[in-house]
């Protein structure tokens, strides 16, 4: 009677220790989800932003000079001969504002490249136009799209992609990780797609974020899909449980940040902005504004980016059928070493049988010294047995809690 309340108590602090233990992954993705988005979004300065003004002339090169100057290393500001040179730098992502003074001052800028970018130029220039007491005229060369207005529409479509993405790991790493490796890669292969055709649906036909360029929108999103399913597959293998904070930090919280989607590496500290160069986001999001909005100029550098992740994928899932291959060798050989031990506990057996057999002495009692041996022997059996089977139940049922907990964790339940 006494062994009830100490059982019940420890049943919950077990319980409570596994709460606890599962509690760190939730508490970790807390801590590094404020790092991130904080840390690259809470005080967006520019620094080194590309301005050009334009003219010639003393007074022009002394304008240039003074916003250098007086700028404290926000702006890099250069001068070029005409308008139709300052356009083509917008039109080539080279700058991001061009001033044209006189006495009705203009400013060109180019909203597809940057909204919050051309937002910071203006912001300059009109302050610079005040001061030569005129008003300034603020001419958009590239605009986005009527459904788009901020420019921000492919960030969030990024947003909505990546979840699809990250989220599809956990169910094909950890509810199909008993399935051969080629039949996950099938399934990444189709989740990427169905994922991607989401994202064009998105861009196009229901909310009109481009107006043109699909086709090679669609191609973007699949290859960007694609490499985060491959990745996060991959390393599930080895991360198990994890995987989901560890696709988190790489898709999630250093992703995102580092796209450029809502400011770019001129308004960003120096970590985020190193990113840009080689993240798969950023090379999504620029793709599709280089696709879309730009003529695909340097296009091929930010597919080259998606094609990267993407190989880089397919070698953590090569690494990860080589690490599976490896355990199915080592199986074999530990299931030996059991069946060895079992079969020489079964002639130890069988010898100690027929031992008591011998010396059973008259029918009676050998029957009965019989009976008892195999009475004892199927007690014993079914003892193992027993306990075989309800350690096995015990183990499915904690893989069955991890993968819904994983599953929870990586849909943000």
């Amino acid at each position: 009677m006494s062994a009830g309340p100490s059982t019940a108590s420890g049943a919950t602090a077990g319980a409570l220790r596994h709460v606890l233990t599962h509690l760190v992954t939730p508490l970790l993705m807390c801590v590094g989800m404020g790092l991130a988005y904080l840390g690259a979004f809470h005080a967006p300065e520019p620094h080194d932003l590309r301005v050009d003004v334009v003219g010639s002339g003393p007074s022009v090169q002394v304008l240039a000079q003074t916003l250098q100057d007086t700028g404290d290393g926000a702006l890099d500001v250069r001068t070029v001969a005409d308008r139709d040179a300052a356009v083509d730098h917008l039109d080539t992502q080279a700058s991001y504002g061009a001033y044209v003074p006189g006495k009705s001052p203009e400013l060109l800028v180019a909203t597809a490249s940057s909204d919050t970018s051309a937002t910071v130029v203006q912001k300059v220039f009109t302050e610079v136009a005040a001061g030569q007491g005129a008003p300034l005229k603020v001419t958009n060369v590239a605009p986005t799209a009527d459904g788009d207005p901020t420019g921000q529409g492919i960030f969030f479509l990024l947003v909505a992609i990546s979840i699809g993405s990250y989220a599809s790991v956990a169910v094909i790493g950890g509810a199909g990780g008993a399935l051969a490796l080629r039949i996950r890669a099938a399934l990444v292969a189709g989740a990427s797609l169905v994922v991607s055709l989401v994202g064009a649906v998105f861009a196009g036909p229901l909310f009109g974020l481009v107006d043109h360029g699909l086709g090679g929108l669609w191609a973007m999103a699949w290859l960007y899909s694609a490499g985060i399913l491959l990745v996060g597959v991959g390393l599930h293998t080895f991360l198990k449980r994890w995987t989901t904070l560890g696709v988190m930090v790489l898709f999630v919280m250093l992703n995102f940040t580092s796209s450029g989607g809502i400011f770019r590496p001129e308004l960003q500290p120096g970590f985020f902005g190193s990113l840009h160069a080689f993240w798969n986001g950023a090379g999504f999001v620029e793709g599709v504004r280089s696709h879309v909005y730009f003529d695909g100029h340097a296009l091929g550098g930010h597919v080259l980016v998606l094609v990267l992740w993407f190989v880089a994928g397919l070698a953590v899932m090569g690494a990860a059928g080589l690490a599976e291959a490896r355990k199915r060798a080592a199986a074999p050989v530990e299931s030996g070493v059991g069946a060895g031990t079992g079969t020489s506990s079964t002639t130890a057996g069988a010898e100690t049988g027929s031992g008591a057999r011998a010396d059973a002495g008259p029918a009676g009692s050998g029957s009965e010294s019989v009976s008892e041996s195999v009475s004892d022997s199927g007690s014993g059996s079914g003892s193992r047995n027993g306990s075989g089977g309800v350690a096995g139940v015990s183990r499915t049922g904690d893989q069955r809690e991890e993968l819904e907990e994983e599953l929870e964790e990586a849909v943000g339940v």
